[in-house]
């Protein structure tokens, strides 16, 4: 049907592609009008001539009498510049109403699809001269972009080729390529992916060809539970990171930051990491714990564990043996009131005296655990900052035995003003 018409406004012109024409009118019983007058003549049904193909472009359409369309789409990493769909226009010479189009490989844009095709400016032509041209890969977010050249030619040193790992100039770039030697593959680890080309003023080459298929980003293996430890991150997709970190009196053994690494496998860029309590050490924190070596596992082996605790000058130390499970015959622990064994010595402890409490004078105490029996055991040694006052009536330094070291001192600093209290560390 070439159409169907009601009311006031005229037709347009109408051709037919046959040698008949069938025309129907229809009027109800209502109102009454004027009607149509309508004047036809003969025209010849010549073809309009076969359009062009485009290069890097396919044709759709074999017809091409008046009013036959013909459409035209180009291959993977080509724009189609002018009309997507022509037409056979009636009249004394047959035309195409638009001329037909062409395929052009564009500088720069943006890419959404799940996979596709980017190539250089003029491709399977030369490159222009002085070209800046950035493409981004937009894919869902969850997924990277696997990208694999198919041809590369550039002037070398001079023409490159950037591939960032995000949409931004300060992504990671994950390579720069420049010559006659085919790059190998890549997979991005982000969702959107970066593709910068520049050519300078002088040889020209025929550029690059590349594709990308999404693939999933799937998760790297949960490193929880992660033992005497806490574990800190957003998530364990690919180019996610996760830092890990010890609880007190435990040294962290390996990388304390992990990345999930692209790849067919998903797996993390070191082996997990681990907590351990350390034999010996130097220790400047204020309070914590000091643990036996493999603790909570009973120690092993026959060893010397030498441990220095400091804080501030004009501060002391506070130390609880909270739990002392050694061998009453062989292991023991010593304590030194300083940084050396020629320090005074606060005193050698075996398992008979767990829940002792001792304090140092000085700001700095040396803790060593000898160990030759047999069979292993456990200790844990805590230690803290205490507050420390000088008596006026006893003419002494004592100490608080509480953990509200601070707010203790002030309270009895108003209410006892013959005691003068002092912080060992603040």
């Amino acid at each position: 049907m070439l159409g169907s018409f009601s009311g006031t406004t005229v037709p347009a012109l109408l051709n037919s592609t046959s040698n008949q024409l069938y025309l129907h009118f229809y009027s109800d019983i209502s109102v009454s009008a004027a009607g149509f007058h309508l004047e036809y003549k003969t025209v010849g049904l010549s073809s309009c001539p076969e359009p062009a193909v485009p290069s890097n472009g396919v044709k759709t359409g074999e017809r091409y009498l008046v009013n036959d369309v013909v459409s035209f789409q180009c291959e993977p990493g080509y724009a189609l510049q002018g009309h997507a769909h022509i037409s056979c226009m009636p009249g004394t010479v047959r035309r195409w109403n638009y001329p037909p189009p062409l395929c052009i490989a564009q500088c720069g844009g943006t890419v959404e699809e799940m996979e596709g095709v980017i190539l250089s400016p003029g491709f399977p032509g030369n490159y222009p001269s002085n070209m800046d041209c950035s493409w981004k890969i937009a894919l869902p977010v969850g997924f990277g972009a696997h990208i694999q050249f198919l041809n590369f030619s550039t002037e070398p040193n001079h023409d490159y080729i950037e591939i960032r790992n995000g949409p931004y100039e300060t992504s990671r770039m994950m390579g720069r390529f420049s010559g006659n030697e085919l790059p190998s593959s890549l997979l991005s680890t982000s969702h959107e992916t970066t593709v910068y080309f520049h050519s300078d003023h002088s040889q020209n080459r025929p550029g690059f060809k590349l594709e990308y298929q999404a693939y999933e980003l799937q998760e790297c293996p949960d490193p929880e539970p992660f033992a005497n430890g806490i574990v800190r991150g957003a998530g364990y997709n690919v180019g996610q990171s996760v830092t890990f970190e010890c609880l007190p009196g435990y040294q962290l053994t390996g990388h304390p930051v992990l990345t999930c690494q692209h790849g067919t496998n998903r797996n993390w860029d070191h082996p997990l990491p681990k907590c351990e309590v350390p034999c010996g050490g130097n220790i400047t924190s204020s309070n914590g714990t000091v643990y036996s070596p493999g603790f909570p596992s009973p120690y092993s082996s026959s060893q010397d564990c030498v441990w220095l605790i400091t804080v501030p000058i004009g501060h002391g130390v506070r130390l609880n043996l909270s739990l002392l499970q050694t061998e009453p015959s062989g292991d023991f622990i010593t304590i030194w009131d300083g940084p050396q064994q020629t320090a005074p010595r606060l005193g050698v402890f075996t398992r008979s005296m767990a829940k002792k409490t001792v304090h140092s004078s000085s700001n700095q105490v040396l803790l060593k655990f000898h160990r030759d029996a047999a069979t292993g055991g456990i200790f844990a040694i805590a230690f803290s900052d205490p507050c420390r006052y000088f008596n006026q009536k006893s003419g002494k330094l004592d100490f608080i035995p509480s953990s509200t070291w601070g707010q203790l001192c002030e309270t009895l600093h108003r209410s006892l003003p013959h005691l003068r209290p002092q912080f060992l560390h603040l």
